[in-house]
């Protein structure tokens, strides 16, 4: 029997809203969004020495998450029947059955149109075509076309995830600086270690659905050592902000112990590989990055962080 009473109908109504938008939430893959607008916020806060516009600051971050929202939406639509058959992804909303293909793609046009609009109108254009064109990278080339073709699909495809810090600049300054590069090569260096570590563990999976991930196509072990001298070069670049006076003592200290951290993990695991151990490189690789540019942002503000320290305490 129905009940005529508006407040027990009003709950379960409450409650199928609050499911379906954690569902839409869980679209936008925000584990990753979050490391992405981090990174593009720290790229925005390095490319000024301080006073950041409110504006392009809280509009452009807003545009850049609606966007890599929008791409993440979107892989997840054209990946949907490799998700299902993956017991990593088989929980997301499209394969488990709670988001038809049409709520994703209606949701998915709606946060990229609203970037863009957004980024055009109230940040500026090359910010807008710049992100575009990192959307497009990741959401198409790299899903449909890279994934699915050739084991460098992730160094290939990784420069529309390394953009983040670039579009934070972009978004204060209207141009893309040397510095700017600099975070990109920092992230383009770190996805495929970061990555690969947890392909070794999930090779089976990978295998199952065709797609020709390194460990698939070259082996464990040949993947173990491109993580390795990937790892050295990431190593050697991370030491580039210091060594053209991006930043100073306290990032380049900080920089070394991550760095030696991450060393540890690729090492260990090219000498003796545990799936385990991958999985604790994958996990180490996140905190390593997003560490990395919580230092860069405080060295760079380090000065101003003493004088308001010592204004609290004195």
């Amino acid at each position: 029997m129905k009940s005529d009473n508006p407040a027990i109908t009003a709950k379960p109504t409450r409650r199928h809203a609050r499911a379906l938008a954690r569902e839409y939430y869980e679209l936008t893959k925000p584990r990753v969004v979050s490391l992405i607008v981090f990174t593009a916020v720290v790229g925005m806060f390095l490319s000024v020495p301080s006073g950041l516009p409110a504006i392009p600051l809280l509009l452009g971050t807003l545009g850049i998450a609606l966007a890599a929202g929008s791409a993440a939406a979107i892989n997840q639509i054209l990946d949907q029947r490799f998700d299902s058959i993956m017991t990593r992804t088989s929980f997301r909303p499209l394969p488990s059955g709670t988001l038809t293909t049409r709520e994703a793609l209606l949701f998915a046009l709606i946060l990229g149109v609203a970037s863009m609009l957004i980024l055009t109108l109230w940040v500026n254009t090359l910010t807008a075509v710049l992100t575009f064109i990192s959307l497009i990278g990741y959401s198409i080339i790299y899903t449909v076309f890279l994934k699915h073709a050739t084991p460098q699909n992730i160094v290939i495809g990784g420069a529309a995830g390394a953009a983040p810090p670039v579009l934070g600049w972009t978004a204060i300054t209207g141009e893309v600086g040397s510095d700017a590069l600099l975070l990109f090569l920092i992230i383009f260096l770190w996805t495929p270690p970061h990555f690969w570590a947890l392909a070794l563990y999930r090779e089976k999976e990978y295998a199952k659905v065709g797609i020709p991930m390194l460990p698939v196509t070259h082996g464990r072990r040949f993947t173990q050592l491109q993580i390795l001298l990937y790892t050295v070069l990431l190593v050697a670049v991370t030491i580039m902000p210091f060594a053209t006076h991006m930043s100073g003592w306290l990032y380049l200290m900080g920089a070394v112990v991550l760095d030696a951290g991450f060393l540890y993990y690729a090492v260990r695991l090219y000498r003796d590989y545990s799936d385990e151990l991958a999985r604790k490189t994958f996990r180490y690789s996140i905190n390593y990055l997003a560490l990395l540019f919580a230092l860069l942002l405080v060295d760079h503000y380090r000065v101003y962080i003493h004088e308001a320290l010592q204004s609290a305490l004195y």
